[in-house]
């Protein structure tokens, strides 16, 4: 049998980059990770002490925007595939450009690096996002059905016409990003060797890896699960309303997503809609309620709490990810699974 190649996984310490980390370990490929600090570097390591260097490398990139930042990752011998998960989410900006420009510029610069110096790789995936997919114009339309074939319209002149509208300018950069990423690959100009695979998940729920669980930067998606269990919905005396991120997936579905597409020669030229279906804030109430209702009885609003519940039927879109089914061949976490392995991770560190 021969040796699975070294993979290059930007963005090691994201949320789904750490669980892809662990994952590709565990089926014994070897994995050049990037990060952006000797700090997460070290976190890295030091989880994974019976990992040899030659299995597990790390390299550096405190700046994914930087001009060649990837260039000596993929220069590497016997590079034959490349994961890119490395792009902000967060809303802490103060102007759209910061989500943008890393966004993309990282994304067409790891491109344009392998192109130019790792003649050996067949195929890159990379992280984008429901948010590319969905447009919010038509999300309360019920004739309206988002596919793989879907693209969010927003345009960078949109993006920056408001830069008082957070979510709208990360949604911008996924898009965007995204979009640079196929019109890089499909340019004849460009002339690459290698094709080209997108990973495009909503909602992204679960266990954040035990190395990297700290409650005061828990990613985006499972800020709602951590305010619940600290007692805010329970203040409020309402669960907050689900809105139009009503679909989801756990990121250990999103990791093997990514290795799936990776290895399945079908994935290939595709954008792949990760989804399990969907939910509410008041199933996560629901299901915390149920497996954890003794432990936090104190911080859990009464069981006649309003509020929470998804949207009618015939007041949201619909979604339709066969395709991607057929192609990745997963199956995928139940929300119950999801949200009690998540709120087990919490536990560990204190909630």
């Amino acid at each position: 049998m021969s040796s699975k190649p070294k993979v290059p996984l930007t963005g090691g310490s994201g949320f789904i980059a750490a669980h892809t980390l662990d994952q590709l370990l565990e089926k014994g490929y070897k994995v050049i990770t990037t990060v952006r600090s000797e700090e997460k570097a070290k976190i890295i390591r030091d989880a994974h002490p019976n990992v040899d260097k030659d299995a597990l490398d790390i390299a550096i990139v405190p700046d994914i925007a930087k001009p060649d930042a990837f260039d000596e990752v993929v220069k590497m011998p016997g590079i034959e595939l490349v994961l890119h998960t490395a792009s902000p989410f967060h809303f802490n900006i103060g102007d759209p450009k910061e989500l943008i420009d890393p966004a993309v510029i990282g994304t067409t610069g790891i491109l344009k690096a392998i192109a130019r110096s790792a003649p050996g790789v067949k195929r890159v995936v990379i992280t984008s996002s429901f948010a590319a997919v969905v447009d919010p114009n038509r999300a309360t339309d019920p004739n309206t059905v988002f596919d793989e074939s879907s693209w969010n319209p927003i345009t960078l002149e949109k993006a920056l016409s408001n830069p008082n509208d957070k979510p709208n300018a990360y949604r911008a950069s996924k898009k965007l990003a995204e979009e640079a990423a196929w019109a890089f690959v499909r340019d004849p100009a460009s002339d690459v060797k290698f094709d080209l695979a997108t990973i495009n998940p909503p909602m992204v729920l679960g266990p954040v890896v035990p190395y990297f669980t700290n409650l005061e930067s828990v990613n985006t998606s499972n800020e709602r699960i951590v305010s619940l269990l600290r007692g805010k919905w329970k203040e409020d005396n309402a669960i907050p309303d689900t809105g139009l991120a009503f679909i989801w997936i756990d990121v250990r579905d999103v990791a093997e997503a990514h290795i799936r597409a990776m290895e399945v020669p079908e994935a290939g030229g595709k954008r792949l809609f990760t989804t399990a279906g969907t939910f509410s804030n008041r199933e996560i109430y629901e299901v915390t309620k149920k497996h954890f209702g003794d432990k936090y009885a104190d911080k859990l609003p009464p069981s006649d709490v309003k509020g929470g519940d998804i949207m009618p039927e015939d007041k949201r879109y619909r979604f339709d990810n066969s395709e991607t089914n057929k192609i990745l061949g997963i199956k995928w976490r139940t929300l119950d699974e999801s949200i009690v392995d998540a709120i087990k991770c919490f536990q560990a560190v204190g909630v």
